[in-house]
């Protein structure tokens, strides 16, 4: 009866671990910008914090929105890292996502020749690379811009580029005195013009302006903006349960990389090598990031995504978004 009863015992326990194989998908793309949103994914399939789930994990990067949208739109990621008004555009134009959670709560500065600026005013008259022109960091400067008496169009000369590297570029070869830059890419200008031989002909350069703190002062709020996290794409977002793994497994990767950044920064690096590790842990070490989940951040979402309405209902798809763009609650 013994032997019977281990038979039985054996067979259910072969059983569950079908069951649970036969459950994993046969590939699970993680994507994302090389950005501080990013991070978490890389360290994700890096760790196979999720090798249960998939027989392979894979993150794969994007360089600029269009590359975003073609992934977005053609279906080939599982779960995306964008920008959160990119989010709701592309949900309000019937793609079929999920928001699980914010991240990223603002990593945009002013790299500038100049360390006396204090305000967007200081810098009236001047040129400024912005890269992603009509995307989240043009959006922001021309809203905190306008929030404060400034016309983004005539009180300042804006030079739109392609990427934030091509902004860093300008400023390295002196061609320009002031970019908006996005972390990392401004540590890795800080960096990379201190360093031989770039810094013979670089100039000496800061982080001038926090256009964190710059919204936080124009509309009287907490310096924090939800610019960016990650959304889950086509039949991951059908699934809750699913989607609650992969949030607090992106919650424990962005802690582990908060805590490790030097060892985060030489994952990040072996993705490109347009990244040093020094540079992605000065990024991690002065970006505001926390995984809070998308209906738990709704409330400043709808701030942001209503600001950004009154100056272009467009940007996020010409309404807000509604109840299921936030998902199944907190996990």
């Amino acid at each position: 009866m013994r032997t019977m009863i281990q038979i039985l015992v054996a067979v259910l326990m072969a059983l569950t671990v079908l069951s649970v194989h036969a459950e994993r998908r046969p590939h699970l793309v993680l994507a994302g910008p090389l950005a501080a949103v990013s991070f978490p994914l890389i360290h994700m399939v890096e760790s196979g914090t999720l090798a249960d789930l998939a027989e392979t994990v894979e993150f794969v990067s994007w360089r600029d929105p269009d590359q975003l949208r073609v992934l977005a739109l053609k279906n080939k990621a599982d779960v995306l890292a964008m920008p959160t008004n990119v989010a709701a555009n592309l949900y309000n134009r019937g793609t079929d996502l999920e928001l699980i959670n914010v991240s990223t709560w603002g990593i945009l500065w002013l790299v500038s020749r100049s360390d006396k600026l204090e305000t967007l005013a200081d810098l009236k008259g001047e040129e400024i690379a912005i890269p992603f022109r009509a995307d989240m960091p043009d959006l922001l400067f021309g809203l905190i811009s306008e929030a404060q008496g400034l016309d983004p169009r005539r009180d300042f000369k804006l030079r739109y580029v392609a990427t934030p590297m091509d902004a860093m570029q300008l400023l390295i070869a002196r061609r320009i005195d002031h970019a908006l830059l996005a972390e990392p890419a401004v540590s890795m200008a800080l960096r990379r013009t201190q360093s031989f031989p770039i810094s013979v002909i670089a100039p000496e350069l800061h982080r001038s302006i926090d256009l964190q703190a710059e919204w936080g002062r124009v509309l009287e709020r907490a310096p924090r903006i939800p610019q960016a996290g990650i959304v889950a794409m086509g039949t991951i977002r059908h699934d809750p349960d699913l989607i609650a793994r992969i949030h607090d497994a992106y919650r424990k990767s962005l802690a582990w990389c908060q805590a490790n950044a030097i060892e985060c920064g030489r994952l990040v690096a072996t993705y490109t090598d347009m990244l040093s590790a020094e540079a992605v842990s000065d990024a991690i070490a002065v970006s505001p990031l926390e995984a809070v989940p998308a209906a738990a951040a709704r409330n400043e979402l709808e701030f942001l995504f209503t600001t950004l309405m009154h100056r272009n209902p467009a940007v996020i798809g010409g309404r807000m978004p509604d109840d299921d763009f936030y998902g199944h609650g907190s996990p």
